[in-house]
């Protein structure tokens, strides 16, 4: 489905609207009515050796460049910090790493039922795709609702669920998750390119209107 097929009126980043910043590992940007691109993943999902290197690199830009907003960084340096901590992370994910359990048909279906419950009701859904040890969806949290309470529902109860349908315990999800405001339509195409990509990976993906 074409992005132009988004019915949100106004579903990217407003430089004249209030944002809220929090940081836990890693920055996030609130902004109420918009769209978002979420990803999250398997705990097990990157080597120990990867997490070791991603937390020097971590230590390394806090030292050289402060805890400076993504929003305050010079084009080169914002470039730098998405190729440290964000596309050097997809490739290590799509690289197929872990128990990849969501895989697992039974596993599958409890993502995408939470995915969808909540629809219209505290979050407009948009595309998204389920891989082996992780997850992408374009999600627009409703006015009032925040970003954080809409992933932790997601991770809570899937994580119960695939624990108890597939006879395992122990952790599920990777506590942080990394999350990018839309900033415009090209924005939304390349993500929604990116999404629909994970079908040759053998990923559950649904292109969904937000």
């Amino acid at each position: 489905m074409s992005s132009d097929a988004y019915i949100l009126e106004d579903p990217f980043f407003d430089d004249d609207l209030e944002t809220v910043r929090t940081r836990r590992n890693l920055p996030h940007w609130n902004q109420e009515g918009k769209l978002y691109f979420v990803t999250w993943r398997l705990a097990d999902s990157l080597p120990q050796k990867a997490l070791a290197q991603i937390e020097d690199d971590r230590k390394s830009w806090l030292r050289e460049h402060g805890d400076v907003a993504l929003a305050e960084m010079e084009p080169h340096v914002k470039r730098e910090w998405y190729r440290l901590f964000h596309h050097r992370v997809q490739k290590w994910l799509d690289a197929g790493h872990g128990s990849c359990i969501l895989r697992k048909p039974e596993a599958k279906r409890i993502m995408a039922d939470a995915l969808h419950h909540f629809h219209d009701k505290r979050y407009h859904l948009g595309s998204f795709a389920i891989a082996g040890n992780h997850v992408h969806v374009l999600v627009a949290p409703h006015t009032g609702v925040e970003l954080s309470s809409v992933i932790h529902s997601w991770k809570s109860f899937t994580s119960n669920a695939i624990n108890k349908a597939l006879g395992r315990t122990g952790r599920l999800w990777m506590d942080e998750y990394f999350d990018r405001l839309l900033r415009n339509q090209l924005h939304l195409e390349r993500v929604e390119d990116y999404i629909a990509a994970h079908v040759r990976q053998g990923a559950y993906v649904e292109r969904r209107p937000s």
